[in-house]
């Protein structure tokens, strides 16, 4: 596709221009939002509380909130609510008889089912909204702690929250993109600059020697090498069509392949997994240990990242999502099973049905092994080598997953609208030069 579609085509493509001016417009937005502070925080005891506090959790939290969090703006809570609630939605969609008959409804059901995923993104920000307000009080954040500065807290990031769904919405709909992939890249990319400035300050001050700062920026090269190439690798099933006639004409059976992506799942299990991990740490940070009791001072203790705990239940949690979200929500063996037998396809030496079914299990199963330890490994080695290194740049291995799916699926869109354009302009052109020749037979003239 990028072989075919002409770059310079961009300036005439009217519609495509508008859709990333209002995108990039709305993401503008969304940046500006994560520098309006919330009522009632201490500013000068918040930045002085996040210059000690901020190495441990600073770049777990700023990997979603854009470094909303640590100016405690509106955006605080980010957009993890409504990913978490559409998952968790998705998930129940799967298990749930009546919630899957909606599924298949169509577009009536689809809207249903969207509605049931904002109900549930508003419970939980709610939930960490409070959570959030408390700890806040707890840490003496507050200016004037109280009822008034919970409820204040709760509505201003419940608010926030909801804003940035309809933003990522807007964007999809009117926009180039996945709205709500597009606002976290742009949090993600908005927090680099300072990392790396960071990170080269403790390079010219003698903290990391120059070997660790090479090392460190081969590795990223590396990581994110890997990562496109198993992005983008498939495991064919080879299809076969069986001839068939239609009326008087008998068509030859054709043959095409059933593409199984390595990590079907995509970024989904890393992102569930470190929402999972997100909100404990963040309570018990913020909290300080004033109003923590046992339990969230051992979490604190043994759940912060670079912990062995920590590593072990964010890898367990990632190979469990892999599997589940892929057999419930990306690829059905079952589905894709019947599917094939409405359309008389069939692999070859595999009966249609059940014994169809049950190989694609079987495949799927097999290159699950290396598209969840691919996973596993592309968050986890980060977090070790940043915990061996003491290195204060944050670099999570979820952040370069979704920096690379979420560029390559944008341009892919762009490419795809480019490529209508050319389309559309060819056939216009067609249809002029048809016209022409119409007009240019004339009849003999008349004497």
């Amino acid at each position: 596709m990028a072989a075919n579609t002409s770059w310079s085509a961009l300036g005439k493509a009217t519609d495509l221009r508008n859709r990333i001016l209002f995108t990039l417009g709305l993401l503008i937005v969304y940046r500006l939002g994560t520098f309006i502070p919330v009522p009632g925080i201490d500013g000068a005891a918040l930045q002085q509380f996040m210059e000690q506090a901020g190495q441990g959790i600073g770049g777990m939290v700023s990997m979603f909130t854009g470094g909303a969090l640590g100016r405690m703006g509106i955006f605080a809570l980010g957009i993890m609510p409504y990913i978490s609630a559409s998952i968790i939605v998705q998930l129940l969609t799967a298990m749930v008889p009546s919630l899957e008959q909606l599924k298949k409804e169509g577009e009536q059901g689809r809207k249903k089912i969207n509605q049931y995923t904002r109900y549930g993104t508003v419970a939980l920000a709610t939930v960490q909204a409070y959570g959030l307000a408390v700890s806040l009080e707890a840490g003496d954040l507050a200016t004037e702690p109280g009822l008034y500065f919970r409820l204040a807290t709760m509505i201003t990031l419940v608010g926030g929250t909801m804003f940035l769904m309809w933003l990522g919405e807007q964007i999809t709909a009117r926009g180039i993109g996945n709205g709500i992939s597009l606002i976290i890249f742009v949090g993600i990319i908005a927090e680099v600059p300072a990392a790396l400035a960071q990170f080269l300050a403790s390079g010219r001050s003698g903290a990391l020697s120059p070997a660790v700062i090479i090392a460190v920026i081969l590795m990223v090269i590396v990581t994110i090498t890997f990562v496109v190439f198993m992005e983008r690798a498939l495991r064919k099933i080879h299809i076969q069509y069986p001839r068939r006639q239609v009326g008087m004409k008998v068509y030859d059976g054709g043959s095409s392949h059933l593409p199984v992506k390595v990590n079907p799942s995509g970024v989904i299990p890393a992102i569930f997994a470190s929402s999972l991990l997100l909100l404990p740490v963040t309570i018990s940070t913020f909290s300080s240990g004033a109003a923590s009791g046992p339990v969230m001072s051992w979490l604190l203790a043994n759940f912060g990242p670079g912990q062995p705990l920590y590593l072990l239940f964010f890898a367990s949690m990632i190979i469990f999502f892999a599997y589940f979200y892929t057999f419930n929500v990306a690829f059905k063996p079952d589905d894709v099973a019947d599917n094939l037998k409405k359309q008389n396809g069939f692999i070859p030496g595999i009966r249609p049905g059940k014994k169809t079914s049950e190989y694609l299990e079987y495949v799927v199963n097999r290159v699950l092994v290396l598209g969840s330890g691919y996973l596993a490994l592309v968050c986890l080695l980060p977090e070790v080598l940043r915990g061996q290194f003491a290195i204060p740049f944050y670099f999570g291995g979820t952040s370069v997953l979704i920096i690379v799916s979420v560029t390559m699926d944008t341009i892919q869109q762009v490419q795809s609208h480019l490529l209508a354009h050319q389309y559309e302009g060819l056939i216009e052109k067609s249809q002029l030069r048809g016209k022409s020749k119409k007009r240019s037979r004339k009849g003999p003239s008349r004497r």
